[in-house]
């Protein structure tokens, strides 16, 4: 049976395939894929490096004889568990890193199966190309709306509500993996690679839809490690926003529980102190430190607040010219205030028109 040859890879393009499948190593895998995309490596991460290795120092023949080997032990095992229920009329659609070998070695046998098996041209390295493209050379005509506020107001929360409530949004924290501050890392769980927040990103994009008003995080440039590419960026620095205000010990004590896992991972709160941009000093930072022994994280949560969090927002707010739709009071940040402040972003979206 042909191998039909597709050159992009854009959502619409690989929708009428039943499943996109990634042969590259679990390594390559991790660092970025086409969403959606099933890994099933011919070469592991100890067998590329192997191949590599001796197609470097010894010579291509034996490299390509050796990792020939492997492939067809490793196609045979998917074929015996991963693709063994598939049915006759199975469409998948494989690549690798640029459309080479390794994708031609699993398609070839796939479609002799009698499986009507397509190639991506350029392996991921087409779809890697396609995504800067849309996230650095074009821009995106979406109504965006930012929800603004000092560190633990909630921003996050009211966001959730949002959209549980069928207001479009975007999540880049969730994206991220981060809560988009000094120590909002995740203990147990790193941040995706940039090249995986982009796919992540544009696919979320991808299903907004640009005729209604779009709710996201006012964030810096950054999220923990990950730079915000041209085509939110670029929205966010003119987009209206809604600022949310609430009371210092009220927003302690939302951190405290939003940050727990930080503050119970001694390592990551001292790693966090570290990057500071103001240093503490040595008295300061015992008082944390005792305050982190007597578990008392509201506390913790409030001194921070003051010295780091409180003093960037107030200079970032002096040079923010973007208008602001309305400020919401908010006295506590239980459910019910969290609530409250939902409908009152929904409320100054409408009363703007979007």
């Amino acid at each position: 049976m042909d191998i039909e040859v597709i050159t992009t890879a854009g959502a619409a393009d690989v929708a009428r395939f039943d499943a996109i499948i990634d042969v590259r190593s679990p390594a390559e895998f991790a660092e970025d894929h086409v969403p959606g995309a099933l890994n099933l490596p011919v070469l592991d991460n100890e067998e590329r490096a192997e191949v590599g290795t001796i197609y470097v120092q010894q010579s291509a023949f034996l490299a390509r004889r050796i990792g020939a080997a492997k492939v067809a032990r490793n196609v045979a095992l998917h074929l015996e568990t991963a693709l063994k229920d598939r049915p006759p009329n199975f469409k998948p659609l494989v690549y690798c890193w640029r459309g080479g070998q390794r994708s031609n070695a699993m398609a070839t046998i796939l479609s002799q199966v009698g499986w009507r098996t397509a190639l991506l041209a350029g392996g991921y390295k087409t779809y890697r190309r396609a995504v800067q493209a849309r996230l650095y050379d074009e821009s995106w005509p979406l109504k965006l709306v930012l929800i603004d506020g000092g560190t633990g107001s909630g921003k996050t929360a009211i966001l959730q509500r949002l959209a549980g409530r069928g207001v479009q949004t975007l999540d880049l924290e969730g994206l991220a993996n981060h809560r988009g501050s000094l120590f909002g890392g995740f203990a147990d769980a790193p941040q995706p690679h940039q090249k995986m927040f982009e796919s992540r990103l544009l696919a979320a994009l991808a299903a907004l839809d640009p005729a209604r008003p779009v709710l996201a995080e006012a964030e810096s440039s950054k999220i923990g490690d990950i730079n915000l590419p041209p085509a939110v960026w670029g929205l966010m620095k003119e987009a209206p926003r809604v600022e949310i205000v609430a009371p210092l010990g009220e927003r302690a004590r939302y951190l405290a529980t939003a940050y727990g896992d930080i503050a119970r991972n001694r390592g990551a709160l001292e790693e966090a102190f570290r990057r500071l941009p103001t240093h503490p000093g040595r008295e300061r930072l015992e008082s944390w430190r005792a305050l982190v022994e007597a578990g008392d994280h509201a506390a913790l949560a409030q001194a921070l607040v003051e010295l780091h969090y409180d003093p960037a927002y107030a200079r970032g707010r002096k040079k923010d010219a973007r208008p602001r739709l309305r400020t919401v009071m908010l006295e506590t940040l239980d459910a019910a205030g969290l609530d409250r402040a939902a409908d009152a972003v929904a409320g100054a979206m409408e009363s703007a028109g979007l």
